[in-house]
């Protein structure tokens, strides 16, 4: 286990230095709207935030110095890494389920089920209280209070004409953006243990349940490995389509893009020094942010063209053959019976030969 003196304080990194370019773009231009943060923060109020604190204060237990002495120093150890400050609220509540989150805008807290403190030791804590840590910090909660209040509405769209169309175009962007936000957050819990190892190991309990002395780091990166490498239109759809609703990607998908952004020599730069900081939030480019975005799906949007391209391709010469043999029945059948070709028409006359559609 490291101790406190091996973690490198990132003083001053911005929540940018984690964020996936995905979801950076779309938070920056967020927070270039006056105003607009102030507007989901009233929104928030309408849908009862004070209520979920309510709610944890009197069946869950808050996290201090005196009561889950051990959670609550990680999480201080965490917030030290990430330089983060004043820490919001954290609590524990009674759930068998390998689950944490962070909720709320005005005072966010975080949520540690108890079923995550049985599976995780120190070090994977840590982890998951880094990535908690930095939604808070990006300001996720923004989008997903946006989310929630599209997804409650939902049955209202389905009145309005041609209003779920556009309801669920909306509401499967933020999903889009919210499954980023779920890699956003895993390099933030990352920069704030700074263990890659122990990222992975987090991810493979949260896979597998918790049985991580049945499991081989390696056999389970090449398996997310393998969820992207088949180029298959069919499995190119089923990845689109398995994970239209979801809000979070699979934990196997999640080890290999923080195993990628690893190996890609971010990390590295950032422990190094080389991240951006939050003075320079506000001076931040949405156009270059937008660019960094498109640029992060160029590599997913060509194998998806180029499956889809050679389905299309294969359908469209086959549909032109058809129509060619429909075409020559047709002839055929228009011909007068007896003769074996239709007299040649004046090449001008453009009803001539077969059209194309």
């Amino acid at each position: 286990m490291m101790g406190d003196t091996s973690r490198i304080r990132l003083a001053s990194i911005s929540s940018r230095a984690w964020e996936h370019p995905a979801d950076r773009g779309a938070l920056v231009a967020l927070r270039k709207l006056q105003g607009f943060d102030l507007i989901l923060k009233q929104l928030s109020g309408f849908l009862n935030e004070r209520a979920v604190r309510m709610l944890m204060l009197g069946s869950a237990v808050r996290a201090d110095e005196r009561q889950f002495a051990r959670v609550y120093r990680l999480y201080r150890e965490a917030g030290d890494a990430l330089d983060a400050g004043a820490l919001p609220e954290l609590f524990v509540r009674a759930d068998p389920t390998i689950n944490a989150m962070a909720i709320g805008l005005d005072k966010p807290i975080i949520v540690l089920n108890s079923g995550l403190i049985d599976v995780m030791d120190d070090d994977e804590l840590r982890f998951v209280l880094g990535h908690e840590l930095g939604h808070v910090l990006s300001g996720h909660a923004v989008y997903r209070t946006l989310l929630g209040v599209m997804l409650a509405l939902s049955s209202t769209f389905l009145a309005i004409p041609f209003g779920a169309l556009g309801a669920r175009a909306v509401i499967a962007a933020l999903l889009e953006w919210q499954r980023k936000s779920e890699l956003s957050g895993d390099r933030a819990g990352l920069l704030a243990g700074q263990q890659p190892e122990v990222a992975l190991r987090a991810h493979m309990k949260m896979a597998s349940g918790g049985r991580i002395d049945e499991l081989d780091a390696e056999a389970f990166l090449e398996q997310a490995g393998e969820y992207h490498a088949n180029d298959d239109v069919r499995d190119v759809l089923l990845r689109v389509l398995i994970v239209e609703t979801q809000t979070h990607p699979f934990a196997v998908v999640r080890a290999g893009e923080l195993d990628r952004w690893v190996k890609s020599g971010t990390y590295g730069a950032i422990l190094a020094g080389d991240y951006p900081r939050r003075e320079d939030d506000a001076s931040a480019s949405m156009s270059d942010e937008a660019a960094a975005a498109a640029a992060s799906y160029t590599e997913e949007f060509k194998r998806f063209d180029a499956s889809l391209g050679g389905l299309f391709g294969d359908i469209g010469h086959g549909l032109g053959q058809a129509r060619d043999w429909v075409a020559d029945r047709l002839r055929d059948l228009s011909e007068p019976r007896g003769r074996d070709r239709r007299e040649p028409r004046d090449r001008n006359d453009r009803t001539s030969g077969p059209h194309g559609w």
